[in-house]
C-alpha cells in the first residue's frame, strides 16, 4: 500500500516537473508564446503545443508510478483519477478562454495517457493482479 501512495506521488511529482520545465522550454523557445500566455489568448498552434506538453507529463508521470509501484493497476489508475481531480476544476474555470475541444482531449489525455506510460514499464512477467495492461 506504500509503494501505491508513493507511486500516486510521484507521478503527481513528474507531472508538475515535466509541465512546468516543459512550460518554460515553450515561453524560452516561442517568442510570442509568454507574451499571450497572461492572457490566455494562444493561438491554434499555441494550444496544440499546451496538449502536447500535457500528454508528454501524463506519459512521464504513468511511467514514474509504475516505475515506483512495479505497474500496481490500481496505483496508475488512481493517479489517473488524482489528476482528473485536479484538473477538471481548473478547466471548468477556463471553460469560456479555450474551446470545448481542447478541455475534452486534455482531460482525456490525463487518463489515457497516464495509462499509456505506466505501460511503457515492463513490470512482472505474467501479471495476474489486474495491472495496467494486464489481460486480468
Amino acid at each position: 500500500m506504500l509503494k501505491g501512495i508513493a507511486g500516486v506521488i510521484g507521478g503527481l511529482v513528474a507531472w508538475f516537473l515535466i509541465a512546468t520545465i516543459g512550460n518554460r522550454v515553450l515561453r524560452a523557445a516561442w517568442p510570442g508564446y509568454a507574451e499571450v500566455e497572461v492572457s490566455m489568448t494562444f493561438t491554434l498552434g499555441m494550444l496544440l503545443a499546451r496538449l502536447v506538453l500535457g500528454a508528454l507529463s501524463s506519459l512521464g508521470a504513468g511511467l514514474v508510478a509504475a516505475l515506483i509501484t512495479n505497474r500496481s493497476g490500481i496505483a496508475i489508475k488512481s493517479l489517473a483519477g488524482m489528476l482528473l481531480i485536479l484538473f477538471i476544476p481548473v478547466h471548468y474555470s477556463l471553460w469560456e478562454r479555450f474551446p470545448t475541444w481542447y478541455h475534452l482531449v486534455f482531460l482525456a489525455s490525463l487518463v489515457v495517457v497516464t495509462l499509456l506510460g505506466a505501460l511503457l514499464y515492463p513490470g512482472r512477467a505474467g501479471r495476474n493482479d489486474g495491472g495496467v495492461g494486464s489481460a486480468a
